[in-house]
């Protein structure tokens, strides 16, 4: 577990936000039937943490042996990133489609928010002071404060939140923030599900 180069999933990052990425990491996001799971293990969680710039190379490691040597923790922080993720995931979903989030999925944040914070500390700098986390690599869930922080970001700022968009690829369902000028992104990405659709819509045309 320890070998961070360990079947090695190249994830995409094309949600234009952290918390986003987060969410994305599930393929086939809307379909019951089709929907990929991409963090089966607590080492893919590492791997997509050390991609996402969450995690140094050296952070990572050390979270690894941390594993290595607490199984059953790893696992419990996996189901409690997957829980987060999922609520990540279905309060950007409603809110991109103007409806309110449950409750429920809110409590989730909220409390992850509590954690997060329980693990920052005031540092000073040349005029001002600011907040960090603690190091990453000291709890096996370091990760998962910088997702909150970036989801709390966009949840707090009108701006970006009426710009989260769900890719129209049915049954993508993955996230985005539409940073277009005319906010007339509807892709997670035009290489991908937009041709889908253009070669869908051009085939619906020629028949």
């Amino acid at each position: 577990m320890s070998d961070i180069n360990k079947d090695v999933h190249e994830y995409d990052f094309l949600g234009g936000r952290l918390c986003l990425d987060f969410a994305n990491t599930v393929g086939w996001h809307d379909s019951s039937e089709k929907s990929q799971e991409l963090l089966t293990s607590y080492e893919k969680l590492v791997n997509w943490s050390l991609q996402a710039n969450i995690l140094k190379k050296q952070q990572a490691h050390s979270l690894l042996k941390k594993a290595e040597n607490q199984p059953a923790k790893a696992k419990e922080v996996l189901q409690q990133a997957i829980e987060l993720r999922e609520s990540i995931y279905q309060i950007f979903s409603l809110v991109s489609n103007n409806e309110t989030p449950a409750s429920k999925d809110l409590s989730i944040l909220n409390e992850a928010l509590g954690k997060a914070y329980g693990m920052m500390r005031l540092v000073p700098g040349e005029n001002i002071f600011s907040l960090e986390f603690l190091n990453c690599e000291e709890s096996l869930d370091g990760m998962l404060p910088s997702i909150v922080q970036s989801a709390i970001d966009i949840l707090t700022s009108e701006k970006e939140l009426s710009r989260v968009k769900k890719c129209e690829g049915d049954p993508c369902g993955w996230l985005f923030l539409d940073t277009s000028r005319n906010r007339s992104r509807r892709w997670c990405s035009m290489a991908d599900c937009g041709n889908r659709a253009k070669a869908k819509r051009f085939y619906h045309n020629k028949k």
